[in-house]
């Protein structure tokens, strides 16, 4: 995923002290104390809590008495390599928790098992799509979906109702529009967009009925020269006129949750843990911060959002097939989905189970959302182009006056460069 931007966020309302590992004290050979078999797992920093950690450890190995668990806490930051090698190692984890734009890039290589014919045994007719299409290589699904995590509207109450919006109210882009114009006024900004927030830009995308980029024999080629792309880029420049943000960064730039906590801003497009950080940085606004989906065209159909999270994959050169696969059902089944989404204010893996979090404003206003989210392309050449990322660029250009077909062209041409060296 590209996790780090929302979980880094996300993960400041849940518990931060995480565990390197588990209790588990046995050896370093394929089987734990007592005789039982011995799994190793890695999942990454922030995304469990260091109790859920431990009450899910408790449960597994009561109900799954034969194997051991042992989780070890991997950091985002390189974590690419070190699966990368991990997997054409003989001394892989069991299961691995990566990225959900990542599985495709690890699947390339061959390393991971194919679980094509657990889907069924797993509830995957019900998968939400964002996190299930990038679990998927070449019509093999190899990543599991693990959690969701997505943007939603963070927005002042007090401002809202001080200018007689209803929130619950606003249900299609114009009606979003409509009150943005309205808290737009002196030194108030309706909202703070920055220039170069793709991720956002990317759902107006898929609402439009495009994407970043498509495939066609083999061969992937960018697309934000569509229509439905250029459409989207409009309704952005649109949107972010009604605020102050710079053109020529993103949201991370200043970080926009700092902005937001100097008064002056009605609205922002973040995780809801954005909201927390606001509250930290301007304590007077606790309380008087909420949320809702982003918008879509229309009043039926919820805006299209970009799916973050985590899959949870096998690599092929475990000696522990059955026991990995025993791990990832429990922690991916309905009971535990449950909990973690409690526990980590999280969009479970399954659409049926979006009523879990239904107590929690930020996360149900994210499972709106993550019902009809998308991830990027589905090729390992993707990350080429995240790692030069010409859309930032095409978006500021078209925002300081560029000619939006002209650089929707440039940009398009420059995303299929990349993806064909990075494949």
């Amino acid at each position: 995923m590209k996790l780090r931007l929302l979980a880094g966020l996300s993960a400041l309302v849940a518990v931060a002290g995480l565990s390197a590992c588990s209790s588990s004290d046995s050896g370093d050979g394929g089987s734990g104390d007592g005789g039982r078999t011995r799994i190793d797992v890695w999942l990454m920093r922030d995304s469990v809590s260091a109790a859920f950690q431990k009450d899910f450890e408790k449960g597994f190995e009561a109900a799954h008495p034969d194997i051991d668990v042992r989780i070890q806490i991997q950091e985002w930051d390189g974590i690419g390599g070190k699966v990368t090698a991990a997997l054409a190692s003989n001394d892989a984890p069991d299961v691995i928790e990566t990225g959900n734009t990542q599985v495709a890039q690890f699947a390339q290589s061959g390393g991971l098992q194919d679980l094509t014919d657990k889907v069924d045994d797993l509830g995957g007719k019900d998968w939400l799509k964002g996190l299930a299409e990038p679990g998927a290589y070449e019509g093999k699904q190899y990543g599991i979906p693990y959690y969701a995590a997505n943007r939603v509207v963070v927005y002042r109450t007090d401002l809202f109702e001080k200018a007689g919006i209803d929130a619950t109210a606003i249900k299609t882009r114009d009606q979003w529009i409509a009150a943005t114009r309205k808290l737009n006024k002196g030194k108030q900004q309706g909202i703070y967009l920055p220039g170069q927030n793709w991720y956002t830009l990317s759902g107006f995308v898929w609402d439009e009925g495009g994407d970043l980029a498509t495939e066609t024999g083999g061969r992937w080629k960018g697309a934000l020269d569509t229509p439905e792309a250029l459409r989207a880029m409009a309704f952005y420049e649109k949107l972010q006129a009604l605020g102050k943000g710079p053109k020529d960064s993103d949201e991370a730039q200043p970080p926009q949750a700092e902005v937001m906590a100097k008064g002056q801003v009605a609205q922002i497009v973040s995780v809801p843990g954005g909201a927390t950080v606001v509250a930290q940085n301007n304590p007077e606004l606790k309380g008087k911060l909420g949320f809702f989906p982003i918008p879509g065209k229309t009043a039926g159909t919820p805006g299209a959002v970009f799916t973050g999270g985590s899959d949870l994959v096998i690599p092929a050169v475990s000696q522990h097939h059955d026991a990995a696969y025993a791990f990832v059902k429990e922690l991916t089944g309905d009971a535990w989905q449950r909990k973690l989404a409690v526990a980590m204010s999280y969009v479970p893996n399954r659409t049926t189970l979006a009523d879990a979090v239904a107590k929690d404003p930020g996360a149900s206003a994210m499972a709106v959302g993550a019902a009809v989210g998308h991830a990027t392309p589905n090729t390992p050449g993707w990350a080429a182009v995240e790692a030069k990322n010409p859309i930032k660029d095409y978006m500021t250009s078209v925002l300081a006056g560029g000619d939006p077909a002209r650089e929707a062209a440039k940009a398009s041409d420059a995303i299929t460069s990349a993806m064909t060296s990075g494949s």
